[in-house]
């Protein structure tokens, strides 16, 4: 995935972001591809689980690209973008598979 990455480490979810709402985004727009819970693989290899996205850059840091259109990489993911309050439902969602890493 090909993205610009300007934003800090520490960016938060929008206030009165909807974690729940983010998961149903998630699983109408990326789960044929991308695994969207905490412990399934890919459906399509090449496309990281979400659970991982956070290993690779802060996921806060794909804000702008949600709101502007994800410009990928490779040419099987399509280009779509997010209106404001679901780029904050689905920036929360992504937030939400990294908590609890540190658990046993």
């Amino acid at each position: 995935m090909l993205v610009t990455l300007a934003l800090s480490a520490t960016a938060m979810p929008a206030i009165g972001a909807n974690v729940d709402q983010g998961r149903r985004l998630a699983g109408l727009y990326c789960a044929r591809c991308h695994a969207i819970d905490k412990v399934s693989p890919s459906p399509l290899k090449i496309a990281p689980p979400f659970r991982t996205l956070h290993e690779r850059y802060p996921v806060g840091m794909l804000e702008e690209a949600l709101a502007e259109g994800i410009v990928t990489g490779h040419p099987s993911m399509p280009q779509f973008s997010f209106e404001p309050d679901q780029v904050g439902d689905f920036i929360a969602f992504l937030k939400s598979l990294e908590s609890d890493k540190a658990r046993p």
